[in-house]
Formats: C-alpha cells, sequence, structure tokens
C-alpha cells in the first residue's frame, strides 16, 4: 500500500525531530526548571492520518454509507502565540497551513479499459485555540478547538477533474514537551469534520467528511526558554525503567483496501471510524542514561466500524474491528528525568466482524499484520505516567472463501490517551 512505503519516512522525520539538538544533551538529561511558555512560535512538522467520506442519498430510501475512505501523509507549517496565565494553565491560539496527499484511490486495468482516479486532500489550513495544562514545568498537556478548511482535487487519466473547498471544525489534543532551550516537541491528534455539501445535485447527494490525523512538529519559541528559577511545582524524579499496567482510550480510522479479480480493480478504500478501550502490561529497561527500551502486551476492544444503511429495503450491515491485540517493542529517549519520546514496532492481530440484516448473511475472520507508531509520555507523579501515541497498523489480506474475486487488505489508523501505573 501507498500508506505502508510513506510510513518509514514518517517515523523517521518524528524519530529525528525527537532528537535534542546538543550532544551534551544525550548524556545527562537537563535539571528541571521552570519555562517561560509565553510568546510568539513557528513550528515545522508532519503527519499521518485517514479520511473517511459519509455519503448520504435521500431519494434511495435515505441511504446512507459511512463510508469510502482513504489514507496518506501530509507536511505542517505553525505560527503561533501562547500565554501563560498561571504556573500551570496556558492558552494559546495558533494557525497551521498543511499541504499532503491523504487520498481515495480507484485503479482498473482490463484490456482495453484503463482508468485511475484520485480524490486527495492536497492542502489547508487551521485556525485553532488551545487550552493547556502543565503536568511538569518542561511538558504541558492540552486540549485544541478551532475553524479548518480543506481543499480537495479529483484527478483522472480521462481528463475529468474537479475540485472543491470545504469548511469544517477540529477537535484534539496533545502534549507538548521541551526538547533544549528554545525548541519544543509536540505529539497531538486532531480529528476533522467537514461539509462538502451535494456538488450541485440539490437534494439527491449530500457528503460529509471526517479526518483522523496525528501530527509531530518541532516549534522554535522566541520568547520561551528557561526561567531562572525552577517551578515551584517542581515534579519528583521518575524513573522509567520497571514493570507496568496502563489504560487507555482512543480514536482512529480503518482503511478497507480492495483488490478485485486479482487486480483487474484497486480501490483503496472502504473507511469506517469509531472509538476503542485498551488495557496493557509492560517492561521497561534502561539502556543507557538516558535510553529506555521496552516490551509491551495490550489487549483493546471497541467499534470502529463501517456502516450502510437503507431503510427502504429494509437493509444495514456493517464491518467492525472489534477486538485484537499487540505485542510490541519500544525505543525512547529521556529529554527530562520525567519526560520521554519514543518510537515502537510490534506485531498485531485484529478481529473483524461482518453483521447484516438478512439472516444467515454474516461473516468474521482474523487477521495478522505489522504496527508501528510514536508518542509522548510524561511523569505525573513517581508512580503514574499520561501519554499520547499513534499507531499504523497493516493487516495481511482476506478473500472471504472467493477464490480471488475480492480481497480485503486492511490498515487502521488510532490515537490513544493512556494513563500508566508502575508496580515496581
Amino acid at each position: 500500500m501507498r500508506i505502508a512505503h510513506s510510513l518509514a519516512s514518517a517515523l523517521l522525520l518524528s524519530g529525528s525531530l525527537y532528537l535534542p539538538a546538543t550532544a551534551a544533551d544525550l548524556t545527562t538529561a537537563p535539571a528541571a526548571t521552570g519555562y517561560n511558555w509565553n510568546g510568539f512560535y513557528i513550528g515545522v512538522g508532519g503527519g499521518i492520518g485517514a479520511i473517511v467520506h459519509e455519503v448520504e442519498v435521500p431519494p434511495f430510501g435515505g441511504f446512507e454509507f459511512n463510508g469510502i475512505g482513504g489514507e496518506g501523509y501530509f507536511g505542517e507549517l505553525t505560527v503561533g502565540y501562547d500565554m501563560q496565565l498561571t504556573e500551570r494553565i496556558v492558552a494559546g491560539v495558533f494557525a497551521t497551513y498543511r499541504a499532503g496527499n491523504i487520498a481515495t484511490t480507484l485503479d482498473v486495468d482490463f484490456g482495453p479499459i484503463n482508468f485511475d482516479a484520485d480524490v486527495t486532500l492536497d492542502h489547508g489550513y487551521d485556525i485553532i485555540g488551545r487550552l493547556g495544562y502543565l503536568v511538569t514545568p518542561n511538558t504541558l498537556a492540552y486540549v485544541l478547538g478551532g475553524y479548518s478548511h480543506q481543499h480537495f482535487a479529483l484527478d483522472t487519466n480521462i481528463g475529468f477533474d474537479m475540485d472543491w473547498d470545504a469548511d469544517g471544525y477540529v477537535l484534539g489534543g496533545g502534549l507538548e514537551t521541551v526538547l533544549t532551550g528554545n525548541w519544543t516537541l509536540k505529539s497531538e491528534y486532531r480529528y476533522g469534520q467537514y461539509d462538502l455539501g451535494n456538488f450541485g445535485l440539490g437534494s439527491f447527494l449530500d457528503v460529509d467528511s471526517s479526518t483522523h490525523t496525528f501530527h509531530a512538529a518541532l516549534a522554535y519559541r522566541f520568547g520561551g526558554g528557561a526561567t531562572a528559577t525552577a517551578a515551584s511545582f517542581a515534579p519528583v524524579n521518575y524513573d522509567f525503567a520497571g514493570l507496568k499496567v496502563g489504560i487507555a482510550g482512543g480514536l482512529g480510522a480503518v482503511v478497507h483496501e480492495l483488490d478485485i479479480f486479482n487486480g483487474i480493480a484497486n480501490f483503496n478504500g472502504i473507511g469506517g471510524e469509531g472509538a476503542f478501550g485498551e488495557v496493557s502490561i509492560g517492561y521497561d529497561f534502561r539502556i543507557a542514561p538516558n535510553w529506555i527500551a521496552g516490551v509491551q502486551a495490550d489487549y483493546r476492544w471497541g467499534a470502529i466500524s463501517t456502516d450502510l444503511d437503507l431503510p427502504a429495503a429494509p437493509f444495514d450491515a456493517s464491518i467492525t474491528a472489534d477486538h485484537g491485540y499487540d505485542v510490541i517493542a519500544r525505543l525512547g529517549y529521556e529529554v527530562y528525568d520525567n519526560t520521554l519520546v519514543y518510537g515502537l514496532a510490534g506485531l498485531s492481530w485484529q478481529h473483524f466482524q461482518l453483521d447484516t440484516s438478512v439472516g444467515g448473511i454474516d461473516y468474521d475472520w482474523d487477521t495478522h499484520g505489522w504496527t508501528a507508531g510514536a508518542g509522548i509520555e510524561a511523569a505525573l507523579s513517581d508512580r503514574i505516567t499520561a501519554k499520547v501515541e499513534y499507531r499504523y497498523a497493516e493487516y495481511d489480506g482476506e478473500d472471504f472463501e472467493s477464490g480471488g474475486i475480492l480481497e480485503a487488505i486492511s490498515s487502521t489508523h488510532t490515537v490513544r490517551f493512556g494513563l500508566s501505573y508502575k508496580i515496581f
């Protein structure tokens, strides 16, 4: 899949952003001091994510399909301003411009018939406000919301092209941590919702689209920097090595890439979205003064699903990623003795359930694959940490016992917000 080829580049970008700027930082974590979050900043970063288009056709008895999916990656530029309202509360506004290739694709190659089409989120911008709480003097946990504008482009190889703009809103949250001096790094999730309208077809058609994206960005703060004295709430030292249990909740999207008649047609794809919960257990080792390596197993359950509803038939159907588990390894760098930035990779297993309103037409399957991602984890106390983490997973194909007529290759984009408790 196209997204698999770009994932390594995106993770390398995130990993490079995570590394501090000086060699001295690689051997000694900075002392926990106060930090001045006031002032303007500029940022550069990138991300990865998915889109789900919900299509409604009212004349067809209220036909609704959620949805048509796509996936890809993007780059982003940011300018913003933060104001430290109290010792622990930070409020700010920022604007971002992004360009990328999150797209839905269709390819048909059958004898004389050759047809390619892409619907791409090629560029857009956001104007966002955020409100944050300093969990440590150098790490900010925050929520965000604001206006979003997106440009879409339809390109085909038969000369039929079009483009359109859509307005909407964005909501999300993340963690931002100081790396060194005036440099900070953020790990952020955004959910976007757009009304694409009816494309001039009146009441015949209505399309709404939603995006699930993960953002990693490096920022330079013109007014930032360590303060002369430590903050009065300077956190206790935390040792990331040890045995931990955790809980998490998250949001995400699934994209099913359909391969039809052994490659005659390829559609990427059928999309779905939803929420999930997760429990985990893991152990981290300190392999160098500021480097942490660990292993983790987790079990998740939820309802990330694709839904079809045709009341006039009547008929409804859904494909749900309802439960699964992962076995992963991670490698992290301790930028402070209470904040860890890390990458992860491992094996993933997922169960999918197809349910319909027609008796006997139900199907479920298990599939294995791989997962990779990155995140930021910060200590809240000497036992408890909080994290924001993104994972991409890709699974083996399922042919539904069709003998090669149809194969679905599924991938997921998920962001989790979690808490961990250190046992010892």
